[in-house]
């Protein structure tokens, strides 16, 4: 038996191809935007994952340094390490800056933390060359993303950092790149007036007094005792905000990223019902062009079923082909954008699954084309 839907395409097929293509690449853009989803929650997760601390503790009635505003006292890390089932605890900031290199602006997403400390966010398994902080002052360590080499000076507010070691992959929940000085460089980093400033004030009569603050304290909770309990006993007696780690990224989620995540869902979906717009209309065009055709054969005694399944079967392929086409664009472009784009293979059989469905759905209209063909239109042309 002549096998209908092969010899179809194989009569039309660059045009099928190419139509294929296509499709297959708004198909790539809705993977891409997966991507980025996936990508967004990866990299918020980067710098908890590298700390890796059981408790926040931030100030009261915020939701923390990621989320909004956050000052505690330095010393608060002090007493927290004296609330029972407290391990060891520190004290870290987190700000936004731009740093310039080579007349261009770069953001970044500075991390303080003091270098003798016992709670150290540089992930060893991220630094591809140079160390680790080691001194209190004027050193820095940067992500690959940055550009920046060892032994680079980077000047940051009043003075001059050397680079002394790089990381690779660690970025902001933002997307940002991530780079850490010690705690008290940080401090004045963020907290420090600038010199024109405290020279105003002191014309005005005031006398500025720098206080040592951070924007949160971390702790990590001895074994044996629940989390549940010891945050619970600092927001009692500390009067502080306390997340655990579970909490934090939460937070991050759904406070920080929920809004962006929505738009990127919402722009998927409307990728995917565009691309089963187009599949039906392509379809719908491909029956209407061969409709003299389908008459004929309906004029010969070929039963409705076996044209309804060469329209099934061409848009099943059709709808394979760009999803082929699609993964091959979205592999070719992801690493061109400034985002971290994550390419899942669960994500792209779900797209898989959808395709197939959108492409069933499409060939309704085709098929309801061929059920109305009238016999006679082959008599006469």
């Amino acid at each position: 038996m002549i096998h209908l839907a092969k010899e179809d395409i194989r009569h039309t097929l660059g045009k099928f191809i190419v139509t294929g293509m296509g499709v297959g690449m708004l198909l790539g853009i809705v993977l891409i935007m997966m991507g980025v989803y996936r990508g967004m929650i990866s990299d918020a997760e980067v710098l908890l994952d590298d700390l890796n601390v059981d408790l926040w503790i931030v100030q009261e009635d915020t939701l923390g340094p990621f989320a909004e505003a956050s000052r505690v006292h330095e010393d608060l890390k002090y007493t927290i390490r004296s609330i029972e089932g407290i391990a060891k605890s520190e004290a870290v900031t987190f700000q936004s800056i731009q740093l310039d290199k080579d007349a261009e602006k770069i953001r970044i997403f500075l991390v303080g933390y003091d270098v003798f400390g016992s709670i150290i966010p540089i992930n060893k398994e991220r630094l591809i060359a140079g160390r680790s902080l080691e001194k209190d002052h004027y050193e820095i360590v940067v992500t690959d993303k940055t550009g920046f080499k060892l032994d680079d000076k980077i000047k940051i507010g009043r003075h001059l950092y050397t680079v002394v070691g790089i990381t690779q992959g660690t970025v902001s929940s933002g997307g940002d790149p991530l780079v850490y000085v010690s705690l008290k460089d940080a401090q004045q980093i963020q907290f420090s007036y600038s010199n024109k400033r405290i020279q105003s004030d002191r014309a005005r009569g005031v006398v500025t007094k720098e206080t040592p603050m951070v924007n949160a304290v971390i702790a990590m909770v001895k074994p044996g005792y629940s989390l549940d309990d010891v945050a619970a006993n600092i927001r009692k007696w500390e009067h502080k905000s306390v997340y655990t780690r579970e909490e934090e990224t939460l937070v991050l989620t759904r406070n920080v990223i929920e809004k962006a995540s929505k738009q990127i869902g919402l722009f998927t979906v409307i990728l995917v019902a565009v691309s089963t717009i187009i599949i039906a209309l392509i379809i719908y065009t491909m029956t209407l062009e061969k409709m003299k055709e389908i008459s004929i054969m309906k004029l010969i005694g070929l039963p409705n079923s076996m044209i309804i399944k060469m329209i099934v079967e061409e848009t099943l392929l059709l709808g394979v082909l760009a999803f082929i086409f699609g993964n091959i664009f979205a592999h070719l472009i992801y690493g061109k954008f400034p985002k971290h784009v994550l390419l899942n293979f669960s994500d792209a059989w779900g797209l898989f699954g959808i395709v197939i469905i959108a492409s069933i759905l499409a060939s309704f209209i085709g098929v309801k084309k061929v059920i109305n063909a009238d016999p006679t239109a082959a008599i006469g042309g």
